[in-house]
């Protein structure tokens, strides 16, 4: 069916930022003829979805449309499901650039033909687009993402990092934090420029707000570096300079650099700390050895080398802070001995952006779901190949 998105994307251009779910409301009833919508927004955990439009919505009602809502969400296709009278509740994921945001609903008196879910994903894509957006100018979209307060290095942590996902064709990225409402120093960035694929991930110094204000200098060193045109390197050492001069050697940011050409695999990576990378492929986990330099901010000008080596199409890449790896539970042996390699090996059959949900999870179980005594960062790298597929690879 030919169609024309305009008047949506029109209607949701000319919303206020806070009334983005409104207008797409309103137009989806016009465009499809349908019957109520509502948006789901994942909270930072990702561990529930939660309605925008009507948050009063009945607990039975919630849970009827979350169980489905959840489905799309983690398979990031379309989902019907059709009563017995032919009413129809559609699903669509509500993504954009690989960032996962959340699921809208459509409700139809129909069972929707192949050309109006078309239509309607075209709609949900706007609203994400605008979503994403509007997250700049109102508070309205996080206040429904937070089920409890954040504590200010959380609040601080959350507004630094680049999103939860990111995707192309030649690869998928995700990152997750815990414990989500109290982190602080722990962190992790990325930026996507042509071919390369920039990668961070920052082990915390300290707890609280001071360890989340030496987190947010050190991530700003170096983009402003990358920004410039710097190499990893100078990332690396501008950042290192920048610390040291405010704390000469006092404080100082485990870090691990991580740069990809996701044309032809080839990395290139500086280990200046504690943050672990290791590779998936084959169903075996294999650590990723480098040669670990000093953490950033130790000593004045310090001076890095990178090293460089393969990514192969189909590998995933974890890398993963002490707050993972070296757990140690009620004096149990650390996550990172056993525990931790079974989980990532779980994760064979998922991508990324439930991979890491899949560690975490598995990290909060090895603790026996109590507190988590540190702060936790996982970021998971599949890289497709330069053809943007995996071709049928086993990890």
């Amino acid at each position: 069916m030919p169609h024309a998105p305009g008047p949506v994307s029109r209607a949701l251009r000319e919303a206020p930022p806070d009334q983005l779910v409104e207008a797409a409301d309103r137009a989806v009833r016009s465009a499809l003829d349908a019957s109520r919508t509502d948006v789901f927004i994942a909270d930072y955990r990702i561990s529930g979805l939660w309605p925008v439009l009507d948050p009063e919505l009945p607990d039975a009602g919630f849970l009827a449309c979350h169980t489905v809502a959840q489905r799309c969400f983690s398979s990031q296709q379309p989902v019907a499901d059709t009563d017995e009278r032919g009413r129809c509740r559609l699903y669509l994921p509500l993504t954009v650039w690989g960032e996962r945001l959340g699921v809208m609903l459509i409700e139809l008196d129909r069972t929707p033909d192949a050309g109006t879910v078309e239509r309607a994903a075209d709609i949900a894509g706007d609203l994400a687009v605008a979503l994403r957006a509007a997250d700049r100018e109102t508070d309205r979209y996080r206040r429904v993402r937070r089920r409890e307060r954040l504590t200010m290095a959380a609040e601080m942590q959350w507004d630094l990092l680049p999103g939860r996902s990111v995707a192309q064709a030649a690869f998928l990225l995700a990152g997750q934090l815990e414990p989500a409402y109290t982190v602080g120093g722990d962190h992790f960035d990325w930026s996507v420029d042509g071919d390369r694929l920039t990668v961070t991930v920052l082990n915390g110094a300290g707890s609280g707000l001071a360890a989340s204000l030496l987190t947010a200098v050190s991530v700003n060193a170096m983009r402003n570096a990358r920004r410039s045109g710097g190499s990893l390197t100078e990332q690396a050492e501008l950042a290192s300079d920048t610390i040291f001069y405010q704390h000469r050697g006092a404080r100082h940011v485990p870090t691990l650099l991580l740069e990809l050409d996701t044309r032809t695999g080839r990395a290139r990576a500086v280990d200046a700390g504690s943050p672990h990378l290791l590779r998936l492929r084959a169903g075996a986990v294999d650590r990723i050895e480098l040669e670990q330099q000093l953490p950033l901010g130790m000593f004045a000008e310090i001076r890095y080398a990178a090293q460089e080596f393969e990514v192969a199409p189909g590998d995933r890449l974890f890398v993963v802070s002490d707050g993972v790896y070296a757990a140690e539970p009620a004096g149990r042996e650390a996550y990172g001995g056993r525990a931790m390699a079974r989980a990532m090996r779980s994760t064979r059959l998922q991508p990324a952006t439930e991979a890491v949900g899949t560690v975490m999870r598995e990290l909060h179980a090895y603790h026996a779901d109590v507190d988590l005594r540190d702060d936790a960062v996982v970021v998971c790298l599949d890289w497709r190949g330069s053809a943007g597929h995996d071709g049928g690879w086993q990890r």
